[in-house]
């Protein structure tokens, strides 16, 4: 299965998945924000970038307003996570060591990108990269979920990714998270227990997801062996070559990074406005 959207001529690849645990999710955002605003003013290629972030919860702007958020940030932070608010909208996650990212980051320049066409390209792109170990991905919203969508991506009814979208300045960002190893279900516990602190039984205007841990698992569960984020790496470069893309390592180079210390500022500021007091809450 290929997507238009997948053969690109050139791939400039960004790889910082082994960063470690000192790279922030905040500065992940940022950088997809300053790569849509290059790509979307013709100075780069298409780009693919992986990143992974170590115990680190990523929040939806909709999380903020749970009526006790700082009570449950706080249970967050006792259980050894970083949180971090996202600049777009969705719901909480986790990100640890075993849970890859992918962002694809495409330009509008030419013509526009419907929503529909960026989630599809992406489960395109997964399927074809899980296509060698027998298993058939399915799209499509798999409730008790957390962050639930209508691309959430299962196998036999459970969920091990997730994909989202940014658009900013005439880049579309699409972004997904890989539940690569360890326990879905211990990561959705994570997420049930937050919300179930952030709530206390009190009637909210959003409706939050009931998560139900058992509904989420990582590849490694579901297919049965023991799957490693270069492993997903590898399948990912040799997917994107075999749809007749030349690929390339670059980095952020210097004419972007004036961009990226004012996206990074933006969020840095969003944070620290959201996340005042969480701390000390409940403690």
């Amino acid at each position: 299965m290929s997507h238009e959207l997948l053969r690109q001529p050139r791939w400039r690849v960004i790889d910082q998945s082994h960063l470690g645990p000192l790279f922030d999710a905040k500065q992940s955002f940022a950088i997809d924000d300053t790569l849509c605003t290059a790509v979307g003013a013709g100075c780069s290629d298409a780009v693919v970038r992986t990143w992974v972030h170590d115990d680190t919860i990523v929040l939806g702007i909709a999380d903020t307003k749970l009526p006790h958020f700082h009570e449950a940030v706080s249970f967050l932070h006792k259980e050894g996570y970083r949180v971090v608010v996202r600049n777009s909208g969705g719901l909480a996650v986790v990100l640890d060591s075993g849970v890859l990212n992918i962002s694809l980051i495409f330009p509008e320049a030419t013509h526009q990108i419907a929503i529909e066409q960026g989630y599809e390209a992406m489960y395109a792109l997964i399927a074809a990269m899980l296509a060698p170990y027998g298993v058939r991905v399915e799209a499509g919203e798999v409730v008790g979920s957390y962050c639930p969508g209508s691309y959430d991506l299962g196998i036999g009814g459970k969920k091990f990714a997730g994909i989202s979208q940014r658009r900013v300045r005439g880049g579309v960002a699409v972004q997904i998270y890989l539940c690569v190893d360890g326990s879905g279900a211990a990561r959705a516990e994570l997420i049930r227990r937050f919300y179930e602190l952030g709530r206390q039984g009190e009637k909210t205007k959003f409706a939050y997801p009931d998560v139900v841990p058992a509904v989420m698992a990582s590849l490694s569960e579901l297919l049965g062996c023991e799957l490693s984020i270069d492993e997903l790496l590898v399948a990912l470069w040799r997917t994107l070559q075999s749809f007749g893309g030349e690929l390339y390592s670059s980095a952020l180079e210097s004419g972007e990074w004036n961009w990226y210390e004012q996206y990074w500022a933006r969020i840095v500021e969003r944070n620290e406005t959201a996340l005042s007091g969480a701390l000390s809450a409940g403690e």
